[in-house]
């Protein structure tokens, strides 16, 4: 597949771009290099190579959900600017 300055002034509208001449000469050779390297890609053998979301395996690393001990109103409230009994006491963000 091949595209033409047409093609590229055609997909700059849908995108509402304005492009300068250069800039569709330069786009219009980068998206060729692009479908050029698409059809090499096409030539590949891909039977029995199963489908994958993503080009390595990704496994989320979770820890064991253990119950534990609170650390306390006290503890929580150590390092709080300004606490009110307790709770943390904000400023007022609501007019």
């Amino acid at each position: 597949m091949k595209i033409t300055s047409e093609g590229v002034d055609h997909v700059a509208h849908l995108a509402r771009l304005n492009l300068r001449e250069d800039e569709k000469d330069k786009f219009t050779a980068q998206l060729n290099d692009i479908f050029l390297y698409m059809e090499m890609l096409n030539k590949v053998n891909t039977s029995g190579v199963e489908p994958m979301t993503h080009a390595i395996s990704l496994n989320n690393a979770f820890r064991d959900d253990v119950v534990k001990e609170s650390i306390g109103d006290e503890k929580a409230l150590a390092n709080a600017p300004d606490k009110m009994g307790n709770y943390f006491r904000v400023p007022k963000v609501i007019e």
